[in-house]
């Protein structure tokens, strides 16, 4: 679990084809909180939460699954490449983003950028299914940084960064057409799911009198009263 709040740019060093693993990879980062890490703990980077099996006073190495390479942008990165780094959150610890669960919902693209005061406009091309359940003013977790959705628009998203942000990430150095990781409101998913399940079933099922149920829903305003 994270929170969306990067706590360092570390940079992939090397990335080499697993043996006995077809497609995978494993990736070193350079981080400078590397030295603090342990065994078996989650990293965020970009936003993707990978299990750190090995470090020493500087770096830190990942085993990625192929499922992992084909989802996200993980497959496309190169040693030199700087990437947003987040260790898990810690029981007690601020939640000063939003929850956010480090499993990418999928790939979303960089169509704009425009400056807005001292800060940075971005519109992102988004996938489909993220973008009918995100709202404005919600939440979305671009590269493993929490974001405030200024306005959400068919499949495209638009986000401000502030110098910030832009200087603390590496979301203030991308240039249009540039791919991220894409990670929606974890509450939305649960959401859609629950509701999905209760309006697939017929209308005349019964229900339970505590439960969701079709008069329930149109009394709060999701369905159309007949």
């Amino acid at each position: 679990m994270f929170t969306g709040l990067v706590q360092s740019i570390g940079t992939l060093a090397s990335r080499a084809t697993r043996t006995g693993v077809p497609a995978g990879c494993r990736m070193t980062i350079r981080a400078d909180f590397a030295a603090d890490l342990s065994d078996g703990e989650s990293v965020a980077i970009q936003g993707i939460c990978l299990t750190v099996t090995n470090h020493t006073a500087r770096e830190f190495t990942v085993d990625v699954s192929p499922t992992t390479l084909s989802l996200t942008t993980a497959g496309d990165w190169q040693p030199g490449d700087r990437l947003n780094l987040e260790r898990a959150l810690a029981m007690g610890d601020r939640l000063g983003g939003h929850i956010v669960t480090g499993h990418v919902d999928g790939v979303g693209r960089l169509i704009r950028k425009e400056p807005l005061g001292n800060s940075t406009k971005l519109w992102f091309e988004v996938p489909e299914p993220f973008a009918r359940i995100s709202i404005p003013l919600g939440s979305i977790a671009v590269d493993g940084v929490s974001l405030t959705l200024n306005e959400i628009e068919g499949s495209v998203a638009a986000v401000t960064i502030i110098p910030e942000t832009s200087s603390k990430t590496t979301l203030g150095q991308l240039p249009p057409g540039h791919t991220v990781n894409i990670e929606a409101d974890v509450i939305a998913k649960y959401v859609q799911r629950i509701l999905t399940a209760h309006l697939a079933a017929p209308q005349s099922e019964p229900a339970s009198p505590e439960g969701l149920t079709w008069a329930k829903l149109a009394e709060l305003g999701y369905l159309a009263r007949t």
